[in-house]
């Protein structure tokens, strides 16, 4: 019975990315398209998501300074769910207040031509709305992974952003895809600035 539990898992996340495969490939090669206007053009990627998406957007982060599966100079990208110091620095005493935690470091550091890198399953997160209202402010790209209709943030988006929604409600399942959507981002940059190449494995 429970090995029988283990392969729906398996059998269920394979069947999701198939379909999703051929809607999303073409708002995930948009991505890579803002992705790379940005960083050949000297800006920076600023990642973000709450819970277990705060560690896509630094792994994300980390495909870009370190590389993702080909060797290549270092592309600016800064995961600003890393720096507990600043997540936890006293702000106020509202809701309100503690969702500013990551539009306080897209105001800081955020920039014409950056990008907003934001990763929720919901798409409702308080502090990500108010991060893309901030990234909006300083003229940036904001690319969004989220699941189904992409709640809130999809309210948000404008004709320069792009909207990656992956078509499910589970939260396991929508985080299993945006790992592989991080995948293709990473990949897809690489070729365009490298060249197509084979990857060994």
């Amino acid at each position: 019975m429970l090995e029988q539990r283990i392969q729906q898992h398996f059998i269920d996340s394979a069947d999701l990315k198939y379909q999703a495969a051929q809607a999303l490939s073409h708002p995930i090669a948009a991505a890579v398209q803002a992705v790379l206007a940005c960083v050949t053009s000297g800006g920076k990627v600023l990642a973000c998501g709450n819970g277990p998406s705060a560690a896509e957007a630094q792994q994300f982060a980390a495909f870009c300074v370190a590389g993702f599966e080909r060797d290549r100079p270092e592309l600016a990208a800064l995961a600003l769910t890393a720096d507990s110091t600043l997540l936890t620095a006293p702000t106020g005493t509202t809701a309100q207040d503690a969702a500013q935690q990551f539009a306080r470091q897209v105001r800081a550091l955020g920039q014409a031509g950056d990008v907003l890198l934001a990763l929720s399953v919901s798409g409702n997160d308080a502090s990500l709305l108010a991060a893309t209202e901030a990234a909006h402010e300083r003229d940036m790209t904001v690319v969004v992974l989220t699941g189904r209709t992409g709640g809130k943030l999809a309210a948000l988006m404008r004709e320069t952003d792009v909207l990656i929604s992956v078509p499910h409600d589970r939260a396991a399942r929508v985080r299993e895809v945006h790992a592989l959507v991080l995948h293709c981002l990473a990949d897809g940059v690489d070729a365009q600035l490298l060249g197509e190449q084979e990857n060994p494995l």
